[in-house]
């Protein structure tokens, strides 16, 4: 698919929002205090700016949410903040990578994390520990297509090619070009082409194999005219491995899918 003026107006508005954010000490270190505990309340956020008034901390909260730097999701009279890195992961990719990184890693890469799909969430989701979203230029259906289909994720996926029915209680695998088994889990429950809630275990570091399973959701909507993904994960510690592990891997693989999606390629950090 090739770039239009409006998506090069788009990408330009998001990666100026992104510097804009980022250029106040105070914005980096609400992001680093996410960083070290996903899902702070306002209040908690709030502590660690003891000298600035409760409305300074909300005005820095709303720019890094223009920026999609921070996301939030409701949970009764509390709103639970949560550090969404793919848009730095993105630049990293269109900047860093292709000037001075040319030969780093064939490793996966791709786009986003979506807000949950609002009925869906009310209804059945917990309030997430970790939370990723991001924005695409294709339909609901071919997001959901590149999430559950092997032949796509084998080119965002970290090389893996997922294996399913998608039919709730039944298996899943990521398996790597050898076949051998990546990470496995259970579908908990499958509303294509909105929501995928799954168990995912990983198996390729027995540390994190004895973590056991990590709970967590694809979500897909509709947004401004863009389909909007996002990765949530559920009671996830977070001193432990996987959520180290994945607070990396994640915003790598959902920029990879964003970049797939859009293009039809893969991020050239992606590229065997």
């Amino acid at each position: 698919m090739a770039p239009t003026v409006d998506s090069w107006n788009h990408e330009a508005e998001a990666v100026n929002a992104v510097f804009k954010a980022l250029n106040d000490p105070s914005r980096r270190l609400l992001l680093d205090r996410l960083r070290d505990r996903d899902g702070q309340t306002l209040g908690e956020l709030c502590a660690h700016l003891p000298s600035m008034t409760r409305y300074g901390v909300m005005n820095h909260l709303r720019v890094l949410a223009d920026a999609d730097l921070v996301t939030t999701v409701a949970a009764g009279r509390s709103k639970h903040h949560y550090l969404n890195p793919v848009p730095i992961r993105l630049i990293h990719d269109r900047w860093i990578v292709n000037y001075t990184e040319p030969l780093v890693s064939g490793l996966a890469s791709l786009g986003a994390t979506v807000t949950v799909h609002h009925q869906h969430k009310e209804q059945t989701m917990p309030v997430p520990s970790h939370r990723y979203q991001t924005y695409v230029r294709c339909t609901p259906n071919e997001a959901w297509t590149a999430i559950t289909e092997g032949d796509s994720t084998v080119r965002y996926f970290y090389g893996t090619r997922v294996e399913s029915t998608w039919v709730p209680g039944e298996p899943l695998r990521y398996l790597a070009p050898d076949g051998s088994v990546v990470a496995d889990g259970e579908v908990i429950a499958a509303d294509a082409p909105h929501r995928l809630e799954m168990t995912f275990h990983p198996r390729w570091d027995p540390a994190l194999e004895r973590e056991g399973p990590a709970h967590m959701a694809w979500i897909v909507d509709e947004s401004d005219g863009l389909t909007r993904i996002t990765v949530e994960y559920y009671d996830l510690a977070a001193d432990s491995r996987q959520a180290s592990n994945f607070m990396e891997g994640i915003p790598l693989i959902v920029a990879g899918l964003k970049t797939l999606l859009e293009t039809g390629q893969p991020l050239a950090s992606a590229a065997p």
